[in-house]
């Protein structure tokens, strides 16, 4: 088991604090799934049949974040982070290693989409509203901020889980 340093959330918060520290809380546990492996190793596939990555997670997780900041809440049109084209219902994939590109690129643009989003969400209140837009999903329009924490952190958790199993079979470290 293995243990590093992340913000641990507060027992007592108001509710932007709380958000705020749980979405941190999430972001670097998967920054800490991802430490001390080289580039070969975030490249490592889950389990046959599945092609689930490390690096395909952070870059995925790249793109939920640019996508809910920037797309949802700012309404801008954001193009990928990694390029490629906006597909509607689509625009948080990400997970294609394809490009060739390494650790220390998809981790920088990682951790500028999420200095984006702290300055973007610092600047509403958790009662702002963007849009959610039409897709195969099942829900759309309004979505304020509030949501969208509570979302990004679901996602985190859900993708955490995923990279604890992927870590476990690379190396055997474990925990939280």
């Amino acid at each position: 088991m293995t243990t590093f340093d992340r913000p641990i959330p507060p027992l007592t918060a108001d509710e932007r604090t709380g958000l705020e520290v749980w979405l941190d809380f999430q972001r670097e546990t998967l920054a800490g799934k991802c430490r001390d492996l080289t580039d070969e190793q975030l490249r490592e596939a889950a389990v046959p049949p599945s092609g689930l990555t490390l690096l395909g997670l952070v870059r995925h997780i790249t793109e939920v974040e640019r996508n809910w900041s920037r797309r949802v809440l700012l309404g801008e049109n954001a193009p990928p982070v990694f390029g490629g084209a906006v597909e509607p219902g689509r625009m948080d994939g990400g997970f294609d290693l394809s490009d060739g590109l390494g650790r220390d690129e998809v981790f920088a643009r990682w951790r500028a989409e999420i200095d984006s989003s702290r300055k973007i969400f610092a600047a509403h209140g958790l009662d702002d509203t963007g849009f959610l837009p039409p897709n195969p999903g099942p829900v759309e329009g309004p979505v304020n901020l509030r949501w969208i924490h509570i979302h990004l952190i679901g996602e985190y958790a859900r993708h955490n889980g995923h990279a604890d199993l992927i870590r476990e079979r690379i190396d055997g470290v474990t925990g939280v």
